[in-house]
């Protein structure tokens, strides 16, 4: 005769679909709201872009709202909230206000400020500094170069100070990757502005040439 579960098992693997039917709740839930908290930092940092920083600072207000509800359905269950689509979401929000900051010339949002992790907010940093490249271009652009030098100078202290951080992926979110992805950028965007620099001393010499000439043939 084979054995039957008895009562107790049957309690006990009832809880455990209680709890998982709990879980999966709460996922399903953290999910939509980290597509909405991602929505919202993209279009804040467009913003930025544009220079509409009204309308950036009231999307970046949503996306912190919605990355609070976040917190608030998944800050007790670690199995969701450090979940890679969370971590995401905290990560997108972190980069807007990084950028946010390092185009006003303001101070640094920290971790702690944002209330995210560590690695989530390493990762937006190096993000974040991706993300300058755009405006130094739009400055390169516009003929602003002295603008455009100072978001370069940013974006090497940016990277000089990731490249520091040395600790296995599985600690730092995939820093590294994120950092060499960070290199490439910054390492285009010099060369962008070093090109742009050049034909500015090229076009002034031509044109101080063009003075002494028609100078030297203009009869006294």
């Amino acid at each position: 005769m084979s054995p039957t579960p008895n009562t107790d098992l049957n309690d006990q693997v009832s809880a455990v679909i209680d709890r998982l039917t709990t879980l999966n709740t709460a996922r399903d839930a953290v999910l939509g709201l980290g597509r909405q908290a991602i929505r919202h930092a993209a279009n804040s940092v467009r913003a930025l872009h544009r220079g509409e920083f009204d309308q950036a600072d009231i999307l970046l207000a949503q996306s912190r709202d919605t990355v609070s509800q976040i917190r608030h359905l998944a800050g007790d269950l670690p199995q969701i909230y450090f979940a890679g689509y969370v971590q995401d979401a905290l990560k997108e929000y972190a980069e807007v206000a990084i950028t946010r900051a390092l185009l006003l010339g303001e101070d640094l949002p920290t971790p702690g400020d944002l209330d995210i992790e560590d690695p989530a907010w390493l990762n937006a940093l190096a993000e974040s500094g991706s993300e300058l490249r755009r405006d130094v271009l739009d400055l390169l652009r516009e003929g602003n170069l002295q603008r455009a030098s100072e978001l370069l100078v940013a974006m090497d202290q940016i990277y000089s100070l990731l490249v520091t951080v040395d600790f296995p992926d599985a600690l730092t979110g995939g820093l590294r990757r994120t950092t060499d992805q960070f290199r490439a950028v910054l390492e285009r965007t010099r060369g962008d502005l070093t090109i742009t620099m050049q034909q500015r001393r090229l076009e002034s010499a031509i044109r101080e040439l063009q003075d002494n000439l028609k100078n030297q043939a203009t009869p006294e």
